[in-house]
């Protein structure tokens, strides 16, 4: 099947396969006339790509744990390990947007939304960072 199809089988924008390819996550298959073409174990990678893209894992990532679900000898510590600290590193993202949001709702909290020129939110944003 032509990249078009794959897009709409896979979820994925035609832009983002084409970038996974570029990465070495996939490969297509050209023809004569240069299209790209896709069989089912693309598509199955490609929606294997999709499905751990929306856990956050980074393209390196990715790659490494396609590779390992591709590898009928792997270790399942090793994608643990991968998932593990994925995990670490999701959170401590939501750490720092729990800080982000009590901020923010501090400034908010503190705003007088009206007519006049005091701004808590302004004014927040325009104190130095300290260390």
């Amino acid at each position: 099947m032509k990249i078009k199809q794959a897009s709409q089988i896979s979820g994925l924008p035609t832009r983002t396969i084409r970038y996974y390819e570029s990465r070495g996550l996939i490969d297509s298959h050209r023809a004569a006339n240069g299209y790209r073409y896709y069989h089912s174990d693309d598509i199955e990678r490609l929606q294997f790509l999709h499905r751990a893209r929306n856990l956050g894992f980074s393209l390196d990532e990715c790659g490494d744990l396609l590779a390992l679900h591709r590898d009928p000898n792997r270790a399942s510590k090793a994608v643990r390990a991968i998932a593990e600290q994925h995990l670490v590193d999701v959170d401590a993202k939501i750490a720092q947007l729990e800080q982000m949001k009590a901020q923010l709702t501090d400034w908010v909290s503190r705003c007088p939304g009206d007519g006049s020129s005091d701004c808590t939110i302004l004014d927040g944003l325009a104190q130095p960072q300290s260390a």
